[in-house]
């Protein structure tokens, strides 16, 4: 006769099958197999309006070139400055919508693009001004009048391309509280400001890392981006994603293009040229 204990111990040893495996059972499996983010490369043209129809469409041919295929965004707005509505530029429409058919990510970029509001702290009224030309509209509305400015955008945008819009990125990639809840209000896909692309419906985020971009109101200005995009194109690739943004006021200044061209092929060579769509497949950013 044997006690329980026994018994226990017996099936244990003679019955493996029966228990539990642990790592002691044989040789240790492989980890799941990690794979490093791919380094990207996505490019974007702001600005893109019934104003600049000259400009933006020098760019586009310009990047479709260099990347090999309308792989980039626009970034469109609605009404810039109050003065050139997108609904009232047929023709413009038809070429935006061209160029959504053929593969362009199309954003929404504000309404105006100006800013109108009347700042009430000092920091927020001196990055307003002197840091984006008073260019931050979604800097300093409140939440009513982000989401009023927000839908009406999509709504005209999306009449004209025929789609919904990719998302939305605040002019001079400004972004306040109002805006910041007008975002998930409406229900934004996507959105990016100067260090990151982020989902506002979930707050997950997609990519990290600065924007590379140029500058051409003044000399000072223009000298700074030139270093900084040297600067970019001489990193080592450990930013998993780039994004570089052109604007219709680049195209006034060869050394501009000049250092536009050789940055998009720099970076194209050493990474895949990538949609913002795409950063959604990459595992969540810490």
């Amino acid at each position: 006769m044997t006690n329980e204990s026994e018994t226990m111990a017996r099936t244990d040893f003679a019955n493996p099958i029966q228990r539990a495996p642990t790592r002691r059972d044989g040789p240790d499996l492989p980890a799941p197999e990690q794979h490093p983010p791919e380094k990207r490369l996505v490019v974007a043209i702001h600005d893109v309006a019934p104003t600049f129809a000259v400009p933006i469409a020098m760019l586009a041919e310009r990047i479709d070139r260099i990347l090999g295929g309308a792989r980039f965004a626009m970034l469109v707005v609605p009404d810039h400055w109050g003065a050139a509505r997108l609904d009232r530029a047929p023709a413009f429409e038809r070429r935006l919508r061209d160029w959504a058919d053929a593969g362009v990510e199309m954003f929404l970029h504000g309404w105006f693009h100006r800013d109108s509001t009347a700042h009430r702290g000092a920091a927020t009224a001196l990055k307003a001004r002197y840091m984006t030309a008073g260019e931050g509209e979604f800097l300093g509305l409140d939440a009513i009048e982000a989401e009023l400015r927000m839908r009406a955008g999509r709504d005209m945008v999306e009449q004209a391309i025929g789609r919904p819009i990719a998302g939305f990125i605040a002019p001079a990639w400004l972004y306040g509280p109002g805006a910041h809840a007008a975002l998930k209000a409406c229900g934004i896909g996507l959105a990016e400001d100067h260090f990151r692309v982020w989902q506002p419906t979930t707050g997950r985020i997609v990519a990290r890392g600065p924007v590379v971009t140029w500058a051409s109101r003044s000399a000072a200005r223009t000298a700074s981006s030139l270093a900084v995009a040297a600067a970019a194109r001489a990193l080592p690739d450990w930013i998993p994603t780039m994004r570089v943004a052109v604007h219709p006021g680049d195209v006034t200044k060869e050394t501009l293009l000049t250092s536009i061209d050789r940055t998009l092929r720099t970076l194209a060579e050493r990474r895949t040229v990538s949609r913002y769509a795409d950063l959604l497949a990459e595992p969540v950013a810490a």
